[in-house]
């Protein structure tokens, strides 16, 4: 009888261990300042040598801005819907692009435009490393938000070895 009650204190204890390290401290992936450095890099160099003139901006898993790079000659407002492309699809996990076909098709969606610091505008692409998006890419300025998304899934494919 007592070494039944020890094992079911045992499995009890265990259990209540079990919960209480499900509600404890997280451990996430996220974006590295030299990650997101050569990602704007890539994205930028790309867009440049098909001729367009881009921002890229990097954000991390929390949409918060940790890299920037403006070609020359990039418009000033590239700036701001770089930035607003990339927190969108960190924070959407999806494409800005998918977003803004998606509001387009199905009228439910359609007030994805009203939220603060959302831009459906082609050019956001989520950082992942396996499944889980760690960050996004946001790109300005190319002649059309499919242009912008080529250079951002172009500057993380020259990267993939560091998405680990």
């Amino acid at each position: 009888m007592q070494s039944t009650l020890v094992k079911a204190a045992a499995i009890t204890l265990s259990l209540i261990a079990t919960a209480a390290s499900a509600e404890g401290v997280r451990t996430e992936k996220n974006m590295s300042l030299d990650l997101a450095t050569q990602i704007a890099a890539q994205t930028v160099a790309t867009c440049t040598a098909n001729g367009y003139a881009v921002t890229a901006t990097v954000v991390d898993r929390a949409g918060t801005v940790r890299a920037v790079q403006r070609a020359d000659n990039a418009g000033p407002h590239t700036l701001e819907a770089s930035r607003l492309k990339a927190y969108t699809s960190a924070s959407a996990k999806n494409t800005t692009l998918a977003m803004m076909e998606g509001a387009q098709k199905n009228p439910a969606a359609a007030n994805l435009v009203n939220i603060p610091g959302y831009l459906l505008l082609g050019g956001g692409v989520p950082v992942k490393v396996g499944n889980e998006v760690i960050g996004a890419v946001g790109v300005g300025g190319a002649p059309g938000g499919h242009l912008d998304e080529q250079c951002a899934v172009a500057g993380i494919a020259k990267v993939q070895d560091l998405l680990k």
